[in-house]
């Protein structure tokens, strides 16, 4: 369910940048986004880079790292920026995010052999949706 109301805690190029991703059927590239906002006056890809970074840092959008694109987060009640996890359908590539409480509780205490306590991660699930197969 898409949140289509104004941010207040967003800048005029945060807010402009959201909307357009948040509008987007399809995750979005920087390049893209760049394009497509010129015409709002932001004209430099820093300006594009920095709102990106602080929209994924607040949690209102993520990176899908496979796809080097980016996609408004999806749960109403998402409030992490640094643990996000994505099912990818090979086929039609459709892109939902994955809310799973056992998830996050297996990865939140999840520690490697040698003992690495992870403060973050982006997980991508690869296969194919309930439509393709």
């Amino acid at each position: 369910m898409r949140r289509m109301h104004k941010e207040n805690n967003l800048t005029k190029n945060q807010q402009i940048i959201f909307d357009l991703i948040d509008k987007s059927p399809e995750p979005l590239k920087a390049y893209s986004i760049l394009f497509n906002v010129q015409k709002k006056g932001i004209k430099a890809p820093l300006q594009v880079y920095r709102a990106l970074d602080k929209l994924v840092e607040m949690g209102k959008i993520h990176k899908i790292e496979s796809r080097n694109a980016f996609i408004a987060c999806q749960n109403s009640s998402c409030q992490v920026s640094k643990a996000t996890a994505f099912s990818i359908c090979e086929m039609c590539e459709k892109i939902t995010e994955i809310s799973s409480s056992s998830l996050s509780k297996y990865l939140a205490n999840f520690k490697d052999k040698d003992g690495m306590k992870y403060s973050k991660y982006n997980l991508e699930f690869f296969g194919l949706c309930k439509k393709c197969r």
